[in-house]
């Protein structure tokens, strides 16, 4: 006998919440659709469904996310790195106490190696026909971040080995929530038979209909709440078998809108931007920004983090800050509006012929009109590098462009075999834009403080310097 599931999915939602009253009207009507039918239906999410960008994310620390969830009767949740490294190790570890659904995630522990209470190594879930799913959630590898945060994080291919030896035998199939990305997941589908589906995240990657390799099937649905991932499982319950299983996305944008879960939003965002209306500092003067010169308020943040860090220098780029900032009582509001990346201040070790490369190459126009995307950006472009604790003297050549023409540090040239200490941002140890940054052998983090946690610091405890 055959009988027919329905799993939908979402992942990388990233508090953009524009669609998300589409993506309630859609699931609530195939999820009528398959009642009518006798069908049965399960609804998951793969991580990074909070993003501090969002007011409501911002204020209730992603407890209104996990309210949305719970008004959409999800299954089954993993987490991505936005919910686990933006966060504070309490406001995670209390992210889900009013949840209605299991949060799967085997490869998260406390610093003591137990497993936190809120979470579970896995969830069977048991078909009417009597078959068992096994449903198990995976996290990136962030091991140092974690660490910092007090948590542990194991590696995610040996945390499967035990998780799968541990169910394989109770189970018919296995079902995989991968917050690792589209490699790994194409990796665990070599490596792992035993899991048929692997439901992804954290790429953002989009297969139209899904991704064979050997017998597993990988799906992905996207980012911000674009699509909707569906897989259609056909199982032969005599055999306990797969029949078929086909994967697809609906693009959310045609369907239609809850009307009541926009109102909700439209309220819980009022609401929430009252909540960061509460003051943190006072300013004499306005702080001007400038993306493509040195400004008043670029100052300010990068001695914000010179002094967090305690560095020789520090470098931060213009584009960071997203407008200027008015003279007056300054609220939670206000920064996270202008500086609402959930980037963390942290500090390099660079030698000083590394440090002139990377002065050179970002006062290139290239460089400074950069638009960036991810590494926790949420900006629009790179921006002028603001320094503090060195002197760039830039000149125009007949080219019509500034060239670099000498970077000192307190009136001497940069010893280029002498280690500085450069307090940035952690953007830069990512990806390929700074790679002396990226391969620093030294690096130290601050966790969880994020840039706007630093400014509102600065202006309860410190004075511009003039």
């Amino acid at each position: 006998m055959l009988e027919t599931i329905h799993i939908y999915h979402i992942n990388d939602l990233h508090s953009h919440f524009a669609n998300w009253p589409r993506i309630v009207s859609f699931v609530n009507k195939k999820r009528k659709e398959h009642i009518d039918n006798g069908e049965e239906m399960f609804l998951f999410d793969i991580g990074d469904h909070c993003d501090r960008i969002h007011p409501i994310t911002e204020a209730t620390n992603g407890q209104a996310n996990i309210e949305m969830l719970n008004k959409l009767r999800f299954d089954a949740v993993t987490i991505g790195n936005n919910e686990g490294i933006t966060f504070s190790h309490d406001a995670l570890n209390h992210l889900y106490d009013n949840a209605n659904f299991s949060v799967v995630l085997s490869n998260l522990y406390t610093e003591c190696n137990e497993r936190p209470n809120w979470v579970k190594p896995y969830d069977i879930i048991k078909l009417k026909s009597g078959c068992k799913i096994a449903i198990l959630g995976v996290t990136a590898f962030y091991e140092e971040f974690y660490g910092l945060l007090q948590w542990k994080i194991k590696d995610p291919f040996q945390s499967l080995l035990e998780t799968i030896a541990e169910v394989k035998e109770h189970v018919d199939f296995i079902i995989l929530l991968s917050h690792l990305g589209i490699n790994e997941d194409e990796m665990i589908a070599k490596e792992f038979p035993d899991i048929d589906i692997i439901l992804g995240g954290h790429t953002h990657h989009a297969l139209d209909n899904g991704l064979k390799i050997n017998k597993t099937l990988l799906a992905g649905a996207g980012k911000f709440g674009q699509y909707v991932g569906h897989v259609e499982l056909t199982i032969d319950t005599e055999k306990k078998a797969l029949y078929q299983c086909k994967a697809s996305l609906t693009e959310m944008e045609p369907e239609e809108k809850c009307l009541e879960t926009e109102k909700w939003i439209i309220e819980k965002t009022i609401e929430c931007e009252n909540i960061l209306s509460n003051p943190v500092g006072f300013l004499d003067e306005k702080l001007n920004m400038d993306w493509f010169n040195e400004s008043a308020f670029s100052t300010f943040l990068v001695q914000s983090i010179k002094e967090w860090c305690d560095g020789d220098i520090a470098m931060v780029n213009a584009g960071m800050l997203l407008a200027s900032l008015s003279e007056g009582i300054v609220t939670r509001k206000d920064l996270h509006q202008i500086c609402p990346h959930p980037i963390n201040p942290c500090k390099v070790y660079l030698k000083g012929d590394e440090l002139k490369e990377i002065v050179i190459q970002s006062r290139e126009e290239r460089v400074e009109k950069l638009e960036l995307k991810g590494l926790g950006f949420r900006g629009k472009i790179m921006g002028r590098m603001i320094y503090d604790g060195i002197e760039v003297e830039s000149e125009r050549f007949s080219d019509g462009k500034l060239h670099v023409i000498s970077v000192t540090c307190k009136g001497e040239n940069l010893d280029p075999n002498k280690f500085y200490a450069v307090a940035t941002v952690d953007m830069f140890t990512f990806g390929s834009l700074f790679p002396a940054i990226r391969n620093a052998e030294q690096k130290i983090y601050y966790m969880p403080e994020l840039l706007r946690d630093l400014l509102a610091w600065k202006m309860q405890t410190k004075s511009i310097a003039k």
